[in-house]
């Protein structure tokens, strides 16, 4: 198989990979901010709900969570799982770093100083005027470094794709690495990610210079 045919078998798995990795930033970054405002209700019962949620989800591998997403319905309710591949994956990957978004959202939010609230209060803001106008803003200019931390491993994060034998980047790779006896491949596969990341990083690294507004 030549070069140019391998990376036209792969470029197959390239857009799945971007796939996931872009619906999987839909649904995890907003979702993990109503997490985190969840960790942060009044309620003690939704802290605690919260807070496991949090837990399980940091505590276990994200290959066994894919795993339990994809073969629990059938395991547990008998449901067949065809056709159930592609949104088992991606409520894995969704669920799984929804709550990693969650701990930086609260983590930013936590380091508002209190003051701001009682500012806001004081004109007659609403506690969601504040947030949205107020807190957020400052909020998101915090923990851009970490988030793009977070993208990074996701673009990474999006190989564990094989668990599934869902056809991505990785395991194409793998396929006609093994068929043809060849590491090629490989190095393909690397070169996407390294793309991907580097791409990733330029974006980021943009917005967080036009949310540096101090200068």
């Amino acid at each position: 198989m030549s070069l140019s045919t391998m990376i036209s078998t792969m470029s197959v798995g390239m857009l799945r990979t971007c796939g996931i990795f872009a619906l999987t930033l839909l649904g995890a970054l907003p979702l993990g901010m109503l997490v985190a405002l969840l960790r942060k209700s009044r309620y003690a019962v939704v802290r605690g709900v919260t807070r496991g949620y949090i837990s399980i989800i940091r505590g276990t591998p994200l290959m066994l969570q894919l795993l339990v997403w994809y073969f629990g319905p059938y395991y547990l309710f008998r449901i067949p799982i065809r056709g159930w591949r592609f949104p088992a994956l991606i409520l894995g990957f969704v669920l799984n770093y929804a709550a990693y978004f969650a701990e930086i959202y609260r983590s930013g939010i936590e380091s508002i100083p209190v003051g701001q609230y009682e500012a806001a209060e004081v004109l007659g803001y609403t506690k969601t005027q504040t947030f949205m106008r107020i807190i957020l803003p400052q909020v998101i200019k915090r923990i851009t470094p970490t988030v793009t931390n977070e993208v990074i491993t996701l673009v990474k994060d999006t190989s564990l794709a094989f668990t599934l034998a869902y056809q991505e980047v990785f395991s194409l790779s793998k396929q006609i690495s093994a068929s043809q006896t060849s590491f090629t491949p490989f190095v393909i596969a690397g070169v996407f990610y390294f793309v991907a990341n580097y791409l990733v990083e330029f974006v980021m690294l943009r917005i967080e210079k036009a949310l540096d507004y101090y200068k």
